[in-house]
């Protein structure tokens, strides 16, 4: 069945409302992520002064900061490297130690 032009003009807006409401929604949601990332950083750099686990609340706003941002990814890789440097040389001192 032919759909007539009252018709058509209806669909093509409500085809071009509703992209423009997802996109809105995708740009609040982004928004939210990147709030929450740098308050989570903030709070992570506070929790070296007070009680508290700094380093992972820093951790997880580079995560969070991490899906939007290059500079936070590899700032996370270079901890996580770190991290991983720290372990080791801590696991080679213990068992030269206890032999």
């Amino acid at each position: 069945m032919p759909k007539l032009p009252s018709q058509l003009i209806v669909l093509a807006f409500l085809h071009l409302w509703g992209s423009m409401v997802f996109r809105s929604i995708e740009q609040v949601r982004r928004f939210f992520k990147i709030l929450a990332g740098f308050t989570l950083l903030l709070v992570g750099v506070l929790m070296f002064f007070t009680p508290g686990p700094g380093w992972l609340v820093i951790f997880l706003g580079l995560t969070l900061l991490a899906a939007e941002f290059v500079w936070a990814r590899r700032l996370m890789d270079h901890m996580k490297q770190q991290s991983n440097r720290i372990k080791d040389s801590v696991l080679k001192f213990g068992k030269t130690d206890s032999a």
